[in-house]
C-alpha cells in the first residue's frame, strides 16, 4: 500500500485547494504527466532518505508542491508502509448522542457482569464449605 488512504486524501485535499486559490500553482496541478500516487510515492521515498519519523503538515506540504513544481524529478521505487495521520474528526450531536449511549450500556454490562460473578462466587463458596463435625459433636 502506498500510504494510507487517509494520507493520500490529505494531501490531495490541500493539492486542490491550493490549485483553487494560487494561479500561478493550478497548471502545475493539471499538467497530465503529473498524478497523486507518484506524489506520495515522491514524499515517501524523501521521507525514507531524511531517516526522521515526524513531520510537519507544512513540510510534507511543501514536498508535494515540489513534486508538481518540477517537471524532471526523481519520485523513486514505490514504498510499503503505513503513515499516521493527525486529524480532528468532527461529530454530529446525533453521533455524539449514540457514543455515550453506546458507553453507558457497555459500562452497565460490565457492572452487571461484576456482579453476577460476585454472586456466583458466594453460591460456590456456601455450596462447597463442608462443615466438619468436631470431637463435641460426638
Amino acid at each position: 500500500m502506498k500510504g494510507t488512504e487517509l494520507f493520500k486524501a490529505a494531501i490531495q485535499n490541500y493539492l486542490e485547494y491550493r490549485a483553487m486559490t494560487d494561479d500561478l500553482f493550478a497548471p502545475r496541478y493539471a499538467n497530465p504527466a503529473k498524478n497523486i500516487e507518484d506524489c506520495i510515492t515522491y514524499i515517501l521515498n524523501e521521507v525514507q532518505k531524511s531517516g526522521m519519523n515526524g513531520f510537519d503538515d507544512d513540510e510534507i506540504y511543501s514536498m508535494a508542491m515540489h513534486y508538481y513544481d518540477e517537471d524532471d524529478i526523481e519520485i523513486g521505487k514505490p514504498i510499503s508502509c503505513k503513515v499516521m495521520v493527525n486529524h480532528h474528526v468532527e461529530l454530529t450531536e446525533e453521533e455524539k448522542q449514540n457514543a455515550r449511549r453506546k458507553a453507558i450500556e457497555q459500562y452497565q454490562q460490565m457492572e452487571l457482569n461484576k456482579l453476577q460473578s460476585r454472586a456466583k462466587q458466594k453460591s460456590s463458596a456456601t455450596q462447597t464449605t463442608n462443615v466438619q463435625p468436631s470431637l463435641f459433636d460426638f
